[in-house]
């Protein structure tokens, strides 16, 4: 086991990495850039060490920085965390040169999952079934003949893309060159990378994910699925797990096909296979993060597995510790997204917390990063905390989710607990018969 870990991010994930590293025996480093010097990761790691200021450019994404402050501290692992550097390969690769074990997926693994044209193929290699279209499209010619072939409406991604930029939807096939034009200029921006892909666009889909775990000795298991279909301009909002649609067959059926797909690319610590389910409620491969996803705890809560603790013990090469590829959820766990913007517009809201309370009680769990007093920086993510709840079933998960929402006090800036409160009480949501299109539903 490792001796100490550099953790390279700030915020709540930052604080549940020195947490898991504590209960193994393991000294932890903090990174903060200036802002964050009173942040809490910096107060309770055994270390901390600043790399820069505010900007995230010159401080949680400076790589020299951060290779620099495990050096000084003479740490011999690094954990990315979530976001920032955690599925960036160069980094991964830069941390193995300079004889840190990175806690993650091997870097050529996060390569070619981190460019989607690529993620496509290889797991359609794999067996994971793939929405009709094309691996990359270099013309507009080829593009005409994809959408007669599959017919519109399509939608063109970015192979490097994320958060909805270089996607466009295409409804007719008169609009596909400008769309083209216009989705590869908005990804080179984004991301220096230009191509593209088509897909057949999903009008009514659900996004569903399924959380997996590998060994560098061959063994891989899956720990069911999460629901993230509660979503506003592809940012999630409301996890669930596990999902209110998914059968336990299907849930074999397709969890069976993931895990011998991660078998034969080689996967190996965690990761989570994303899939887009369409009005027939068929599943296809989406994407895969070669990373911990930000909603881990909604999958923690029904199966009793500490997710960044099975990273850490992953990667100082541990064998799984489970019999078999599939561990089954155990009653419903929901999380909602605590984050520091408008309730209506989702304007970030940065300020002084003046007042901060948190729910408790039984199956009541608050990751965060912040007090009383705490100040939300606008250089960053707006997320403040994740409230989770469990209970038997989703209905009583709900009720419980809604009495820790009236407990929730934040003051002095604006938050998105009113929407919570909203969403919790609309038909769709209760009802478990919803689509990524409700939060537009649900703010009309």
């Amino acid at each position: 086991m490792f001796r100490k870990i550099l953790v390279a991010n700030r915020g709540e994930i930052a604080l549940r990495i020195i947490r898991a590293a504590r209960e193994l025996g393991i000294q932890t480093v903090a990174v903060h850039s200036v802002a964050d010097a009173e942040s809490l990761h910096v107060k309770f790691a055994d270390e901390a060490v600043c790399i820069g200021p505010a900007s995230p450019t010159e401080s949680y994404l400076d790589i020299p920085s951060i290779i620099a402050a495990a050096e000084m501290a003479s740490a011999d692992a690094i954990h990315p965390g979530y976001g920032f550097l955690s599925e960036n390969a160069k980094f991964a690769d830069i941390c193995k040169l300079c004889g840190f074990t990175f806690i993650g997926p091997p870097p050529e693994l996060i390569r070619v999952m981190g460019d989607k044209i690529e993620a496509r193929a290889t797991m359609k290699d794999a067996g994971l079934p793939i929405l009709p279209g094309c691996d990359e499209v270099e013309s507009e010619e080829e593009a005409l003949e994809i959408a007669r072939e599959v017919g519109c409406p399509l939608i063109i991604k970015a192979a490097a893309g994320g958060g909805g930029r270089g996607m466009k939807v295409v409804w007719d096939e008169a609009e596909l060159p400008t769309a083209l034009e216009l989705a590869r200029t908005e990804a080179i921006t984004a991301f220096g990378n230009g191509a593209l892909y088509i897909e057949r666009y999903v009008q009514k889909p659900r996004h569903i994910e399924f959380q997996v775990a590998a060994d560098v000795h061959g063994n891989v298991v899956h720990l069911a699925e999460r629901e993230c279909s509660v979503q506003r301009r592809h940012q999630k909002l409301i996890e669930e797990a596990p999902s209110p649609i998914l059968s336990m067959k299907k849930r074999k059926e397709v969890g069976d096909i993931i895990t011998k797909a991660l078998r034969h690319i080689g996967y190996s610590n965690v990761g989570t296979v994303e899939l887009l389910m369409d009005e027939n409620e068929e599943l296809y491969f989406m994407e895969m993060n070669t990373r911990i996803q930000v909603e881990h705890p909604v999958t923690e809560q029904v199966t009793g597995v500490d997710l960044i603790r099975l990273q850490i013990e992953l990667a100082a090469e541990n064998p799984l510790p489970y019999d078999g590829d599939f561990l089954s959820p155990k009653g419903h766990s929901i999380e909602c997204r605590i984050n520091a913007e408008d309730p209506e517009t989702f304007a970030p809201s940065p300020g002084t917390i003046s007042a901060f309370h948190i729910p408790g009680g039984l199956g009541v769990r608050v990751d965060t990063f912040v007090t009383q007093d705490s100040i939300i920086h606008p250089h960053y993510d707006s997320l403040i905390a994740k409230l989770i709840v469990h209970d038997h079933n989703r209905q009583a998960a709900i009720n419980r989710m809604k009495s820790a929402l009236s407990e929730f006090v934040v003051e002095g800036i604006k938050t998105n607990i009113p929407f919570h409160r909203l969403a919790l009480e609309n038909e769709e949501f209760v009802g478990g018969q919803y689509d990524t299109h409700i939060v537009e539903r649900i703010l009309k």
